[in-house]
């Protein structure tokens, strides 16, 4: 029997609301959504929410997710050219790429590059894997 889930959303954590606010909406494309305290990052469907000065959460895992030590990946609709342009225009430095990885829909070319805290993002294109 089929499980059905999907993912709904994951946590980061960050330490300056206006600087991610910054990066999560202008750098990754992001919907921000005010909270009664702090934000979430909505992309479609999918969501992060995200912990913060001034946010006490609830649940939480057993080792707290802590500002830069998220490891996310993006799907980038278009060629992994155009996610280099769009990174070096908003003066983001890329750390490694493009190079061929294996995600969500198979092989793929990434570029990858980090949050204003650290954590680890990828740009991942499907349109020009080889």
């Amino acid at each position: 029997m089929a499980v059905p889930t999907k993912l709904d959303h994951c946590v980061i954590h960050v330490s300056d609301w206006e600087r991610a606010n910054q990066f999560y909406t202008q750098v990754m494309g992001a919907e921000l959504v005010a909270r009664p305290v702090g934000f979430v990052y909505r992309f479609g469907d999918k969501q992060l929410n995200v912990h913060g000065p001034g946010v006490t959460p609830a649940e939480v895992a057993r080792l707290p997710v802590q500002p830069g030590n998220s490891d996310l990946c993006f799907e980038w609709r278009g060629p992994i050219e155009d996610a280099i342009a769009h990174l070096t225009a908003h003066g983001i430095a890329i750390e490694r790429g493009p190079l061929q990885r294996f995600g969500a829909k198979g092989p793929g070319t990434s570029v990858y590059f980090r949050d204003p805290d650290g954590s680890l993002m990828e740009f991942m294109s499907y349109g020009n894997a080889k």
